[in-house]
């Protein structure tokens, strides 16, 4: 069976001078800048409409440090106490060499919750109250930021034989990488990135021919990923949002509970973390959606078990806006 072999660019464009300085419009970036504009978009008629209640002023501001210190620098400071700490912890300077690791879902949640656990205080209203809303807006942005991840290359799935598999360059220098068939490629001389080796093989004719023998096919992990914790994500939570007036804090749980679920399921279909342990055949991302999964269904229960009187009920200092 013949295989799509990935030759994508991981940006829009980019444009480099004769010293070699640029500037490069990388589709993660696009997908954070575009996140961040569907958010804002979506709180503010929020806000519009009432069901938000914070100042209208203040959305922008608002939305800013939930994406700026909650998911930009809480999925980094994630991504390096999980996957990289012992470089980390001698160099402080990958915080910010975001090309060099990205960043973890797990890290920027917490990092999300304890912002908004702040902005709540700050302006006089229930955590749970902000975080429904937010956790409408959330599956687009991890939509598009998966979407990314695709275009990239390198961030694969499993060997498998499905017809839609993908074959990925970035496979050559896993760790784990074996060869569908003898290869006589000096893989080790090859780049690192799926762009880069691309450049490569369509450069040397033999590379280029060579790379569908010895590639294993593999899942689109990023697609799976886009369309579950993504888009599917997003309708059943604006179902049961439409559907009836839910209780604070239901919409959190259920996002946290439905994501851990579905992350941890993908998560069987996504080639594990270099370095990255396996636990009675989990990995790290696995392990971390238990307690995540345990903290929805308790939100969920929690927010079941209040009384009708006190569902959505804001707080005086801010009824009118």
């Amino acid at each position: 069976m013949s295989y799509y072999l990935h030759d994508l660019a991981p940006f829009l464009f980019r444009y480099v001078d004769g010293r070699g300085e640029g500037f490069t419009a990388r589709w993660d970036g696009l997908a954070y800048l575009a996140g961040f504009g569907l958010a804002l978009w979506l709180l503010k008629r929020f806000v519009a409409r009432g069901s938000l209640h914070l100042p209208e002023k203040e959305v922008f501001d608002f939305t800013s440090l939930v994406a700026l210190l909650g998911v930009l620098l809480g999925g980094r400071l994630g991504y390096l106490f999980l996957y990289d700490a012992e470089r980390f912890s001698g160099n402080l300077g990958l915080l910010f060499q975001v090309s060099q690791g990205g960043a973890s879902f797990h890290g920027g949640l917490l990092g999300v919750a304890g912002v908004t656990a702040v902005l709540a205080r700050k302006h006089a209203v229930s955590w749970p109250h902000l975080t429904d809303h937010l956790v409408l807006v959330a599956p687009l942005g991890l939509c598009l930021g998966r979407l990314a991840s695709f275009m990239d290359g390198d961030l694969l799935g499993r060997v498998t034989r499905v017809p839609w598999a993908v074959l990925f360059p970035a496979e050559l220098h896993l760790a784990s990488f074996q060869p569908a068939q003898a290869t006589r490629l000096a893989v080790e001389r090859l780049p690192a990135s799926s762009f880069d080796i691309m450049r490569v093989a369509h450069a040397a004719p033999q590379v280029l021919e060579e790379l569908p023998r010895i590639l294993n096919p593999r899942h689109p992990w990023p697609l799976y990923a886009a369309l579950l914790e993504g888009l599917v994500l997003f309708a059943v939570l604006w179902a049961v949002r439409l559907r009836a007036r839910p209780p604070e804090g239901l919409l959190t749980g259920l996002f946290l509970g439905l994501h851990a679920v579905l992350h941890g399921a993908l998560g069987f279909l996504r080639e594990p973390h270099a370095g990255d342990p396996l636990w009675g055949g989990l990995t790290h991302g696995q392990l971390l959606s238990v307690p995540v999964l345990a903290a929805g269904v308790a939100l969920v229960v929690w927010s079941r078990s209040r009384r009708p009187e006190s569902v959505g009920v804001a707080a005086p200092s801010i009824q009118g806006s």
